[in-house]
């Protein structure tokens, strides 16, 4: 069996980690340098990184970001956000990040996935998801970092995106997005039985216990980020916990 991973989710807006409440409220938190080698240190095992506003504000990546997180840490690490072609992933890979985040780009342009995939293989390409769950159960792709509805179904989004050659894909639920108050199980089970790439379970983290719940109900890996950042747990608390109900946490 695979070990499950943990992971601290860091989003940038204008050069600063931010945290909101299902993408709203956004406050700055810390400086994303400082955030990654402490997290690198603490024994995260990769690390996520969402310009989250340079789709909204349609501009480029964060380059200088990247390459400075590149020299400061020895654990893998996924960037997304503003990333529209092939050149804008060649180069933040060969400014450090070991994967390709795309969202709000593949939904305009799915090939975009396809063409990541040929060129970096499909390991390097994930297929991030910002989910909003309506009241009738349809689980609705969102993009534009949540502000944007679309006609995408998430199951079926899924599935295309990994015919298309995604690796791995990142389950972010909006409606638990920054609540504190547990993962999608649900959803997030269902995914890990549907499809076979790795499944990023992401939105809702309080505690241990919710992290070690959504691993168990399937996800590859928890993704977290309010937690660790203000220090309400500890990654090696989340991974003790992880292991004492019987999840193999590398």
């Amino acid at each position: 069996m695979i070990a499950k991973r943990i992971i601290p989710c860091l989003d940038i807006a204008h050069g600063k980690v931010v945290k909101g409440v299902r993408f709203e409220g956004v406050k700055e938190v810390d400086d994303p340098i400082t955030l990654s080698k402490r997290y690198s240190d603490e024994g995260a095992d990769e690390l996520v990184f969402y310009d989250i506003m340079a789709s909204v504000e349609n501009r480029s990546l964060f380059l200088d970001v990247v390459s400075k997180v590149a020299l400061e840490i020895n654990i893998p690490f996924m960037v997304g956000g503003g990333i529209r072609t092939l050149e804008d992933m060649h180069a933040c890979l060969k400014a450090g990040a070991d994967k390709i985040s795309v969202n709000s780009a593949a939904i305009d342009n799915p090939s975009l996935i396809q063409q990541g995939a040929q060129r970096f293989g499909s390991q390097c390409i994930v297929l991030s998801m910002d989910v909003l769950v309506e009241e009738n159960g349809f689980a609705r792709v969102m993009k534009k970092g949540g502000r944007e509805a679309t006609d995408l179904e998430a199951f079926a989004w899924a599935r295309k995106g990994i015919e298309l050659g995604a690796g791995e894909i990142v389950l972010n639920v909006i409606n638990q997005d920054g609540t504190k108050e547990g993962f999608d199980i649900s959803l997030t089970s269902a995914f890990a039985k549907e499809f076979n790439v790795p499944i990023i379970a992401s939105g809702g983290a309080g505690n241990a216990q919710h992290m070690a719940d959504v691993l168990q109900a399937g996800a590859d890996a928890a993704l977290a980020a309010s937690i660790f950042h203000f220090k309400e747990v500890s990654i090696q608390e989340v991974k003790d916990y992880s292991r004492k109900v019987g999840c193999i946490i590398r």
